[in-house]
């Protein structure tokens, strides 16, 4: 296929089922951080990954994956997306059978199609330099056997991120340089990081992925035979598959597309990219996108911070600071968060307290 050709079998698969527990109390089940107003800047995450990626592929080839509470709301925002292109998976299983759901539909759909797999809640501030990377990728990825990632420059030794690391070379693409992914390491420790880093050939696995429909079909047969199975029996099962996907698929094993294929496949590849990304993954990542007042409080315009500094304060009630450092105070209608900002990562772990203890109407 010509270069031209090639975006015309490109499908946009945007993964936008996450539950962003690390944002409460402004993120819910019913409304999590990929569909939060403003918090961000303009619009939310979901509607920017879908304007980002619309220059290269248009709404009628865009697939959105999400969960049954999500599915209404997020055809609410985007109507230029086919309402079947909403997809509700049944149970949460995590991304491996999701995107061989998504796998199934457009191979159904173009036998050449090619996947280009995209978080809904991440931020570029680089529009353009992505588009041109995920335009390389696409023309990497139409080769059949070959799955193609992103992996973002790391600015820091995050121990929250998964690394790559590059291998040997290959020719380049559309001005991009291209290398085997030698391995890939999940989450290392901060001294680990940080040799990674100084290194200088490692990269942060950004979750952006690109190849054939086909080819993950192929490799999840390979390496993971009773999902594909299952997806089969669903695929298989037209004018019922509704029903079938109900019944089958919470019962298919729950796991990460990265385990279940990208670590074991082969020719798996990964483009070099620094464009603006954040996986914007607490509030203290907030704090730091905001304006801020010369004692470096992110404040709304009425409050008032007293002898305080390095607060993020996200309230519609005037909120008044005293001789307080480095918080996190956010306010909605019904919930009030308070917390260390170099602690924010752990606001998760206070949504699964309020879990454990049944205090759904939070959550």
């Amino acid at each position: 296929m010509s270069r031209d050709s090639v975006l015309n079998h490109a499908y946009a698969v945007i993964l936008a089922g996450g539950s962003g527990t690390r944002f409460w109390p402004a993120s819910r089940r019913r409304r999590p951080k990929q569909l939060l107003e403003g918090t961000f800047g303009p619009g939310t995450l979901l509607q920017r990954t879908v304007a980002r990626i619309r220059p290269l592929i248009p709404a009628d080839r865009t697939y959105v994956f999400t969960n049954t509470l999500l599915k209404r709301p997020i055809a609410k925002l985007l109507p230029e997306i086919p309402s079947r292109q909403i997809v509700a998976e049944p149970a949460a299983r995590n991304t491996a059978p999701a995107l061989g759901l998504a796998a199934q539909e457009i191979l159904r759909r173009d036998p050449e199609g090619i996947m280009v797999v995209l978080p809904s809640d991440h931020l570029i501030t680089k529009p353009a330099v992505f588009r041109s990377v995920i335009r390389a990728a696409i023309q990497a990825g139409s080769t059949e056997g070959r799955s193609v990632l992103v992996g973002l420059k790391p600015s820091s030794a995050h121990t929250g991120f998964g690394y790559i690391r590059q291998g040997s070379e290959i020719s380049p693409l559309a001005g991009h340089r291209i290398f085997r992914a030698q391995s890939f390491i999940e989450k290392p420790p901060a001294d680990v990081a940080a040799q990674y880093v100084a290194a200088g050939d490692y990269l942060w696995n950004g979750g952006m992925f690109v190849w054939r429909a086909s080819t993950i079909l192929a490799n999840l047969a390979r390496f993971k035979p009773g999902i594909a199975h299952s997806l089969k029996r669903i695929a298989e099962a037209g004018t019922r598959s509704a029903a079938t996907r109900k019944r089958i698929y919470p019962k298919i094993e729950k796991i990460s597309i990265d385990y279940a294929v990208v670590q074991q496949a082969d020719d798996v590849y990964v483009i070099p990219a620094e464009m603006g990304w954040s996986d914007v993954g607490s509030w203290s990542e907030v704090y730091t996108l905001r304006s801020k007042d010369k004692r470096r409080n992110a404040r709304p315009a009425r409050s008032l911070c007293y002898d305080a500094q390095g607060n993020l304060i996200v309230a519609d009630k005037f909120v008044a600071a005293v001789d307080v450092q480095d918080l996190v105070i956010i306010e909605t209608a019904d919930a009030i968060l308070v917390a260390n900002r170099n602690r924010a990562q752990d606001v998760g772990k206070a949504v699964v307290e309020l879990e454990r203890r049944g205090w759904e109407d939070l959550l």
